[in-house]
């Protein structure tokens, strides 16, 4: 409140929700990838993720509309929390040669995107069970209005970004 001058507790940003989402490319040869996919996503968040399907028909990948080409999850309230929690204290930390996130991933209205490389720096999953390395998106949506404020807000959560360069 004090960082940028609130009158009312209300005006404080807040977390609305995390989405996890994954498109599966390949899904359009191998059908067992999505259901790779789904159980991961099931295992990482702790609810059943939606299979996305395709909108369009593209001939050139051999992709027909109505195929199903990936899978989400949207986390809010205790799920929502308790996913950040082990994002940034135990997944984070398992990322190869890990400096901070950087803080590019913001999109004009508050809500932030970044890329996973690997899923196997969630502990949930099983390395030994990992077909494929794939990795995920994941947005934190906010109420903030600007992107320094929804940067603050991370910032309080703990969310390890990189130092800018000013």
């Amino acid at each position: 409140m004090k960082q940028f001058n609130y009158s009312s507790i209300m005006q404080v940003p807040v977390l609305e929700k995390i989405v996890l989402s994954r498109g599966v490319g390949d899904a359009v040869s191998d059908k067992k990838l999505i259901d790779d996919s789904v159980e991961e996503f099931a295992l990482i968040s702790g609810q059943r993720p939606v299979v996305t399907k395709a909108k369009k028909s593209v001939s050139n990948f051999k992709l027909r509309e109505g195929m199903p080409i990936g899978c989400k999850v949207t986390l809010r309230r205790e799920r929502m929390y308790e996913f950040l929690d082990r994002f940034i204290n135990v997944a984070l930390p398992r990322v190869r040669d890990f400096r901070g996130i950087p803080i590019r991933g913001f999109d004009g209205r508050g809500n932030f995107t970044m890329g996973v490389r690997e899923q196997i720096i969630f502990p949930e999953i099983n390395v030994d069970r990992i077909k494929k390395i794939q990795g995920l998106d994941v947005t934190f949506v906010t109420s903030a209005p600007t992107d320094e404020e929804a940067l603050a807000l991370l910032r309080e959560f703990g969310m390890p970004f990189q130092k800018q360069n000013k």
